[in-house]
């Protein structure tokens, strides 16, 4: 290894002890920056996630026979923290370590293991939560689910929020994700989830992934005959649609029975460019990006992450258009923004932010 890379995987490792802990707003901004300037950075900080979540994994060991996991293995985990820069070693040496003593991850034996989960984040708060199976969810601000494993599927309850989904190959367990009486299915693959009021957002960002009524059955994707040729819409298996891809699904969610949860029409599917797959997940390092937008949706955007609430005080305010990149959980930096550059006026409440265009 040369001295360029030794002093990589030393950065990495600094800013993954960072990561794990909690950054600060500027520190996620730094972190942001180091890892687009060069592509080495963000590979050597994967490594240190993947050789995190490998070490999480050891409390799902277990002797084979036994149902419950071994607690000698226990207190290693506690002591996580102090080996930051050796992390890739030691994950590895663990694992070889119990193979050797006759410990199988639960999930490797005949019989797959039962496995349920309530995970929720708060406002402006982010979270990767590791499955025993290998996969990975990475959860948004104010956002909630209930993962439940069986040995027949890997179900996710999406009750609120958004969330990435980085799914472990499994063909014989498929990975389901329900939000708003949408279900996405997918075997292994990487998709966004986002569950809003009017609709349920689905984001494809590596493989494809069914998109079906969670409720009634059947696909939402558009018929492959009438789906338009820049969806992207494909088959696998004969005529079963798929969204593959760099490919978005809207599905509005039905408003006039709110005891049924399906949605009220077909996903409307479009494709997505690399550069705004990357702006839709900006949240994952708690930026947002807007083309010139109106300040209502911006709004919407920003309030998502923060306790102090921007309001809006007229639909004229609401319809100043506003473009360019923020940080999401720092709305104070942006209502000056507005004030100084949109001459909208800002009064400040308790836990609330009244914006107006001057009279």
């Amino acid at each position: 290894m040369t001295t360029d890379e030794q002093e990589i995987e030393t950065e990495a490792a600094r800013w993954f002890g960072i990561h794990d802990r909690g950054p600060t707003p500027a520190q996620n901004e730094e972190l942001a920056a180091w890892l687009a300037a060069d592509g080495r950075h963000r590979k050597a900080f994967c490594m240190f996630q993947e050789a995190s979540r490998s070490f999480d994994q050891l409390s799902a060991l277990r002797p084979l026979g036994e149902p419950d996991p071994d607690l000698v293995l226990r207190p290693a985990l506690w002591s996580r923290r102090w080996i930051r820069i050796a992390l890739p070693l030691a994950a590895a040496a663990a694992v070889l370590f119990g193979y050797f003593l006759g410990w199988r991850p639960a999930h490797s034996s005949g019989t797959r293991f039962k496995f349920s989960e309530s995970v929720a984040t708060d406002v402006g708060q982010l979270r990767t939560l590791s499955l025993p199976d290998g996969s990975q969810v990475e959860l948004s601000t104010n956002t909630a689910l209930v993962a439940t494993f069986d040995p027949a599927e890997r179900r996710i309850r999406l009750a609120r929020g958004e969330a990435h989904f980085s799914v472990a190959k499994d063909p014989g367990r498929p990975f389901a994700v329900e939000a708003g009486g949408v279900a996405v299915l997918a075997v292994g693959t990487a998709f966004d989830v986002r569950l809003r009021s009017e609709a349920v957002e689905v984001l494809v960002t590596e493989g494809k992934v069914r998109v079906d009524d969670a409720v009634k059955g059947g696909s939402l994707l558009p018929p492959l005959n009438t789906a338009p040729a820049a969806s992207g819409i494909s088959a696998t298996g004969g005529t079963e649609a798929m969204l593959g891809a760099g490919q978005r699904a809207v599905i509005p969610i039905g408003q006039t029975q709110p005891s049924d949860p399906s949605p009220s029409v077909a996903a409307i599917v479009a494709p997505v460019a690399p550069a705004q797959i990357a702006r839709l997940l900006g949240w994952q390092q708690k930026r947002l990006y807007f083309d010139p937008t109106p300040l209502s949706e911006v709004v919407l955007e920003f309030n998502r992450f923060n306790r102090q609430k921007l309001v809006l005080a007229d639909a004229a305010t609401g319809a100043v258009r506003v473009g360019g990149s923020f940080q999401a959980d720092d709305g104070e930096t942006f209502v000056r923004l507005l004030e100084s550059s949109f001459g909208i006026t800002a009064e400040r409440r308790d836990g609330e932010i009244v914006l107006r265009l001057p009279h």
